[in-house]
């Protein structure tokens, strides 16, 4: 099991539907720390990095874990 240690809150910048998935754009104090493919927690739900530009960095959520979750009622 994976306990992680909340180091910072990002500020979604955009939501953006493609297909049955849903781009999500953050940035955060830490972008430039990151990297594709990293997963980082987003609400609680393990996201992975799909693009990185300047200090915003984006992840998809998957139709199945918007289903199974609170992640599409996210709002910028």
């Amino acid at each position: 099991m994976f306990t992680g240690i909340i180091e910072s809150l990002g500020e979604l910048k955009k939501v953006e539907k493609q297909d049955d998935n849903i781009n999500f754009t953050f940035s955060c104090e830490f972008t430039n720390e990151l990297k594709v493919d990293q997963s980082l927690a987003h609400n609680g739900i393990c996201l992975t990095v799909i693009d990185i530009n300047g200090d915003n960095y984006t992840v998809t959520a998957i139709d199945e874990t918007i289903q199974k979750t609170n992640i599409g009622n996210l709002k910028v």
